[in-house]
């Protein structure tokens, strides 16, 4: 019920915005809205679904309002948007250990801290693959080789992710990472090694980097456990 109300909610300010609309085509002040209305709702009924919606509705609102300022150009102060909503999910991330303790905003932690980790680990994937070019167009143009280093920025993302919550416990931040580290190197095999490496050469190579990094992680735990 709470979700189709949700629903609804979104349904009337998109009526409300067909119905002032003069034109302008600023419809990034209407997500803004719908930011703020869930946010009382969220806060009121103590909701972490409204808040999730807060979540995307900003995440829209941020995508949205960055294109309009650019004129719906592909560039935003020389960022695509994966490039965008990387910072954009690092702050979102963030934002949730400044509400963790808080008494009144605590209760929607989880949530934020799940929803920062997606737009950030979800947009740094989709950096590795398409680098800060602003269309197809241009990155059809380039080796895939070229943009290595996105790679390796993902990769990096991925290991600190791990390496933290393996040492504070956190489940959230070491399940994103091995998650997307797994994506990351699927994605760079179907990218440099298809056509070039022996398939079982490539997943022996896999199953050994795994080997080696669930080592570290069993050793860096160890560690842990034993200080305390």
């Amino acid at each position: 019920m709470v979700f189709t109300a949700v629903m609804l909610t979104a349904n009337a300010i998109a009526y409300l915005g067909k119905a002032i609309d003069n034109g302008n085509s600023h419809f990034s002040l209407l997500i803004l809205a719908s930011v703020f209305i869930y946010g009382i709702l969220a806060y009121i009924f103590k909701s972490r679904l409204i808040w999730a919606f807060v979540l995307i509705s900003l995440g829209a609102w941020f995508g949205t309002e960055t294109g309009y300022l650019s004129r719906w150009n592909w560039y935003f102060v020389g960022m695509n948007y994966p490039l965008r909503f990387v910072l954009f999910g690092l702050c979102l991330t963030a934002f949730s250990f400044i509400i963790k303790d808080n008494k009144k905003m605590g209760m929607f932690f989880q949530v934020n801290y799940v929803c920062g980790m997606v737009y950030l680990f979800v947009s740094l994937w989709l950096l590795s693959v398409f680098g800060n070019f602003g269309s197809l167009e241009e990155w059809y143009s380039v080796r895939q080789i070229s943009l290595f280093y996105w790679a390796l920025l993902s990769a990096a993302f991925c290991l600190v992710s791990i390496y933290i919550g393996l040492k504070y416990r956190d489940d959230i931040a070491r399940e994103f990472g091995i998650t997307f580290l797994f994506i990351n190197l699927y994605t760079r095999y179907f990218e440099y090694f298809w056509d070039s490496w022996h398939k079982a050469l490539f997943f022996c190579v896999l199953a050994a980097s795994f080997w080696f990094i669930g080592r570290r992680a069993e050793k860096i735990w160890n560690l842990e456990f034993l200080k305390k």
